[in-house]
């Protein structure tokens, strides 16, 4: 590590909703910087107007702030680079495309993109399927590396349209060292001539890239496998520049959880997960995309489960506070190889979470929802459902899935009723036992079990044979929270009156 501040960032393009693996891309870098002091920036890279995405940099900002990941300077916060939406930073690019024609590692090319996809068919039909416009091909074409010089400064005196092209040198060895994959060599023979600048003054990623990266300071670049391949030509450009490149560290794929590949949206749909923060709505086709928000993720859990995905860290601890995460991280704990995502492992991210709050936070969280089903109950009740659910719960929404815990059960499961109701016998076991109650004058869960034991002793009974009634009466269904503990929380008069109603419908 230098001595120089950290300094990273995250440039994401506003083409659509926020993958999964962008938010991943955005958490080892925040860590990073947090790590080591220093700056995470948010810049957002939109030099292709054709895909521009209306809704997507507001989509970007929201879910990075759910996330908890949030930058110190960039679009949306500000800060001595400013500004950092490339779009707005259109007027400089220019000059960094002409110096490096000036100092002859650009060319301008005049060939129109007719004429470029005729050469392409061309090579096609000769069995040439792969023509790249390169340290060959250029020779050939019409730029400034064949034409006159006078013929050049002519046509861009008449407007005639034109792009810069890097003039990537012939049969040399690039080698730079991945933080992660070590040392990554290719040969510039293997690379084609990219365009830096475009007919329509709009500078290309590689560019704007490289220039924002140099201009805004930036000490690493922790970015996703899929940039790999470019990396040969941004080091290329840096010693063009004469600039030092930043430290490259190239993060692996986030793979689909069955077979092989990158995971994309099509998976999530197939699989039944989401593969976005927030939910997505698309303005052009209208297309709904849910979210990990929407769903009742925790943020702390959902970013929990992506710091897992793909760095392991020297122990194996699996729950991470954000304090933790920052003191842990090391970009060389990060893998080589694609993880799979396991949306079973998630849900149990979002449980360990949900688990660790106390019954008192739960209230607070369900009392709005039982509100909306019209279950108006205090926070001390509300608290007394969720230590009763929240062992069985993923999510939030799981703490209301006993509606008997609010309301007296409007009907019975049919199957239960005929496997375990005999009307008469049933009926008299449970008015007896309704009666019982009464004289219990600590009514708390474990003396009530402890009754129903002296009382099935008593019948010379066993307990898979009343227990099932009892619970029938004060819920409708054979599943859930222990009989005792439901009785409990809503009270002698209520459980007396649910069994007496249990025997007027049930006969």
């Amino acid at each position: 590590m230098s001595d120089k501040r950290v300094r990273v960032r995250f440039a994401p393009s506003p083409t659509g909703p926020l993958h999964m693996g962008g938010v991943r891309t955005a958490l080892y870098n925040y860590l990073f910087a947090k790590k080591h002091g220093g700056d995470f920036l948010l810049r957002i890279e939109d030099t292709d107007q054709g895909r521009f995405v209306p809704g997507a940099e507001e989509y970007i900002l929201e879910a990075l702030r759910w996330c908890g990941i949030e930058p110190n300077e960039g679009v949306g916060y500000g800060g001595p680079h400013a500004p950092y939406r490339q779009s707005e930073r259109k007027p400089m690019y220019r000059q960094y495309a002409e110096e490096l024609v000036a100092k002859g590692w650009a060319y301008y090319a005049f060939d129109s993109s007719e004429e470029l996809d005729h050469i392409r068919k061309q090579a096609e039909l000769a069995k040439m399927p792969n023509w790249q416009y390169n340290s060959i091909s250029r020779n050939t074409m019409k730029n400034s590396l064949t034409l006159p010089a006078d013929e050049v400064a002519q046509r861009i005196s008449n407007g005639e349209a034109y792009v810069i092209r890097f003039k990537m040198p012939r049969n040399e060895e690039v080698r730079f060292h991945d933080i992660i994959r070590g040392w990554v060599v290719f040969n510039t023979n293997e690379l084609d001539d990219k365009v830096l600048f475009k007919s329509d003054g709009m500078p290309t990623y590689h560019l704007a890239n490289i220039v924002d990266d140099h201009t805004m300071e930036i000490t690493h670049v922790i970015r996703g496998e899929e940039w790999l391949p470019s990396a040969p030509l941004h080091v290329m450009m840096y010693k063009a520049f004469e600039w030092e490149a930043p430290q490259f560290a190239h993060l692996p794929l986030i793979l689909k959880p069955d077979g092989n590949g990158k995971l994309s949206k099509r998976d999530g749909d197939r699989l039944g997960f989401p593969v976005f923060p927030l939910n997505w709505s698309d303005p052009t086709t209208g297309e709904q995309s849910s979210g990990y928000r929407e769903r009742g993720y925790f943020p702390k859990a959902f970013v929990n489960m992506l710091l897992l995905l793909g760095w392991a860290p020297s122990n194996n601890q699996e729950i991470f506070t954000e304090q933790e995460m920052i003191e842990a991280f090391t970009i060389e704990r990060i893998g080589k190889s694609g993880s799979k995502f396991d949306p079973e492992k998630t849900k149990w991210f979002n449980q360990q979470y949900l688990r660790a709050k106390s019954n008192e936070e739960l209230a607070d969280l369900i009392l709005p929802l039982a509100q909306e089903k019209g279950w108006n109950v205090t926070k001390e009740y509300a608290a007394g459902v969720c230590a009763l659910m929240k062992e069985r719960a993923i999510f939030i929404q799981d703490l209301l899935d006993g509606p008997f815990l609010f309301e007296a059960p409007k009907e019975f499961d049919r199957d239960a009723v005929s496997k375990k109701w005999k009307p008469s016998e049933s009926a008299a076991l449970m008015a007896e036992w309704s009666e019982r109650l009464s004289s219990i004058q600590d009514f708390k869960s474990d003396v009530i079990e402890q009754a129903f034991k002296d009382f099935i002793t008593e019948k010379s009974l066993g307990m898979g044979a009343v227990m099932p009634l009892f619970r029938l009466c004060l819920t409708g269904v054979l599943t859930g929270p222990a009989s005792s503990e439901v009785a409990a929380l809503i009270g002698r008069e209520e459980s007396q009156s649910r069994i007496n109603s249990a025997i007027s419908k049930l006969g």
